[in-house]
């Protein structure tokens, strides 16, 4: 199930009845879904379930699942599955526990909220995660540089600059949008080419922080 992105206030009330009556909740990061659960006066037992959770605690879960328990999976904001390790855990219990019903509780998503104020065609878009940071990463640009479809990408502040740079360099002709801490109360959207945007994130050293979607058109 979907979690807010930023704002606590971005849930369904169906998320919040489904948290209510789960019987646990799987979590990437307890701290951060305790916040939520505080939030709304919800109080479960909190299992964490990450990329590298071992075979052990996946064992654990499908057994509680067997067991007729029902669970919640979140991610710590946007939709669990979504460059999250959700999906693997989902396949297991698809090929595993074939009978238990999993159930798709839609919301809040970064990538899609970044599309929806880009102005950039989305009817067909392709989605490429994180850049590589080392092997493959002059090849993801140079993909994004080719590409007939609107891009959208996440990055982190550490990396956003070096980032944006590559992308100039690959195709200075791309129009870019990057969104900054979305629906958070330091939300900011940059528009232009990506030296441009460059340009105001070193304007102000405060921009460099936070997380970062990027959206890039090759018009």
């Amino acid at each position: 199930m979907a979690t807010p992105i930023g704002n606590l206030e971005d849930i369904t009330l169906r998320a919040i009845e489904t948290l209510k009556n789960a019987d646990f909740i799987l979590c990437e990061d307890t701290r951060q879904t305790t916040k939520l659960l505080e939030r709304y006066k919800i109080s479960k037992l909190l299992v964490s379930y990450f990329q590298h959770s071992k075979i052990a605690k996946i064992d654990y879960i499908l057994e509680r699942l067997e067991n007729g328990e029902k669970a919640a999976l979140v991610t710590d904001a946007g939709t669990p599955g979504i460059s999250d390790p959700g999906n693997k855990l989902v396949e297991t219990v698809v090929e595993k526990l074939p009978e238990v019903d999993i159930i798709s509780l839609p919301g809040p998503s970064a990538l899609i909220a970044a599309l929806s104020i880009s102005g950039f065609p989305t009817d067909k878009f392709i989605f490429m995660g994180f850049p590589p940071q080392k092997k493959g990463r002059e090849k993801f640009f140079k993909k994004i540089a080719e590409s007939e479809y609107t891009i959208v990408f996440y990055e982190s502040s550490h990396r956003i600059v070096k980032t944006l740079k590559q992308l100039q360099t690959a195709n200075d002709k791309q129009k870019v949008v990057v969104c900054r801490e979305l629906t958070k109360k330091f939300e900011t959207v940059y528009r232009g080419s990506a030296q441009e945007i460059i340009n105001k994130l070193n304007a102000d050293k405060n921009a460099l922080k936070g997380e970062f979607v990027v959206v890039a058109w090759n018009q």
